[in-house]
């Protein structure tokens, strides 16, 4: 059985660069474990790829995506730290964080973009407990926010 970098490139799924952190933070936190994934944008190679809020500018398509995108940067960080995605047991709870218009209440079908792929690439060890959140603005604007807990191998 491949593990799990493998089936990332066999699925075509690059995952990207850690973002470089836009405040005074760092992108991921090991306790025991777990790891703490900062909160992270739709952002590739450093350039911000949503921003806008769902219902106003964005389509929940375009939200579904950044989240996507969102959950990529979440697991370069985790990579990052830990050396390599194959050493994740199960990826514990997922946190998503929607601008959003303020008659905008589909959060739950846009962070399905970081839901969906999760459960695509890891099976039953992808599905998570999570909470999908409405917000009047976002740092920068950005579409989706993603934080993540995951629980590693030692």
């Amino acid at each position: 059985m491949p593990g799990y970098e493998e089936k990332l490139t066999e699925m075509g799924i690059t995952i990207p660069e850690v973002p470089k952190p836009a405040a005074a933070y760092i992108p991921a936190k090991k306790v025991g474990n777990l790891v703490f994934c900062s909160g992270q944008g739709p952002s590739i190679e450093g350039k911000l790829i949503h921003t806008g809020k769902v219902g106003k500018e964005k389509t929940i398509q375009e939200g579904y995506e950044a989240a996507r995108i969102c959950a990529l940067n979440c697991l370069a960080a985790v990579r990052n730290l830990v050396g390599s995605l194959d050493r994740i047991e199960e990826i514990v709870q997922v946190r998503g964080f929607v601008n959003g218009a303020p008659d905008f209440g589909q959060q739950p079908e846009v962070i399905n973009g970081a839901s969906e792929l999760l459960e695509k690439i890891f099976g039953e060890k992808g599905k998570h407990a999570r909470c999908a959140l409405g917000t009047s603005s976002l740092p920068r604007d950005i579409t989706v926010e993603l934080e993540m807990i995951v629980r590693v191998r030692d």
